[in-house]
């Protein structure tokens, strides 16, 4: 049987299985991530960032629970591509070959760009968010108490949305591919494309300017750089369907 002749039960039980597999992956994971989180946390207390802090447990439970946050987050991470590969895998029989082929090259590109927005948002951003909350507590001539929950936490919640934003050019690929999205759309929305990009930047960021423009622009020109991905999509996808009618 052809799997584009699947029945609907047949593709829920495709789709269980594979989301079993990665339950069953993302479990090994976690248990790997509770013996790499400690040399994690030792590193990022050592950082310049850190170093000058004194981490501090308001609750006889926080140390367990940045274990756990840590843990979950490799775990998570780990996890990510054999999840792309899973829902690549559920969608390509009903691809064309050059498709699937090109959509298969969005997994390792999809796990690059998060971690290049991880590290983006950690080592660019991370500093000067810091630097501008000590020196409202300096002007406020306050001596702030810092948990180690709260910073990590507070760490998570800075760099992980950059990790999904960075995902904007691979999306925009994937949808080009699929023919719901195209190029001359994305120019066309572009205005408020920026506008919700400002309006996420404004709520991801201090009340600072230099720090907004720092996280603003990259925003800008990811969108940019979306669209220039969107309209290679799109010629490759016209050039397949080309040859596709003429191959019929």
């Amino acid at each position: 049987m052809k799997d584009r002749d699947m029945s609907i039960y047949e593709h829920i039980d495709e789709l269980r299985k594979r989301l079993w597999w990665v339950v069953v992956f993302f479990f090994i994971s976690f248990i790997i991530g509770f013996f790499v989180t400690q040399p994690v946390i030792v590193y990022l207390q050592q950082t310049d960032q850190a170093k000058e802090l004194t981490l501090n447990a308001f609750k006889l439970t926080d140390p367990l629970m940045v274990y756990m946050q840590f843990a979950f987050i490799i775990a998570v991470v780990l996890t990510s591509p054999l999840i792309l590969y899973q829902l690549w895998s559920f969608v390509s029989p009903g691809l064309y070959e050059t498709e699937r082929r090109a959509t298969l090259s969005y997994i390792p590109m999809s796990v690059f760009l998060f971690l290049l927005g991880i590290a983006f948002s950690y080592f660019i951003l991370f500093p000067f968010v810091i630097d501008f909350m000590f020196r409202i507590s300096d002007s406020l001539e306050v001596n702030p108490v810092i948990g180690i929950h709260e910073y990590f936490s507070f760490l998570f919640q800075i760099t992980l949305p950059f990790g999904l934003l960075f995902q904007l050019p691979v999306l925009v690929m994937f949808l080009t591919r699929l023919g719901i999205i195209t190029p001359m759309f994305l120019s066309k929305v572009r205005k408020y494309a920026y506008f919700i990009l400002l309006v996420i930047a404004g709520l991801i960021t201090p009340p600072e300017l230099l720090s907004h423009l720092m996280v603003t622009v990259p925003l800008f020109i990811l969108y940019e750089i979306s669209i220039v991905f969107s309209r290679v999509a799109y010629r490759k996808a016209q050039k397949a369907e080309f040859q596709r009618v003429n191959n019929n």
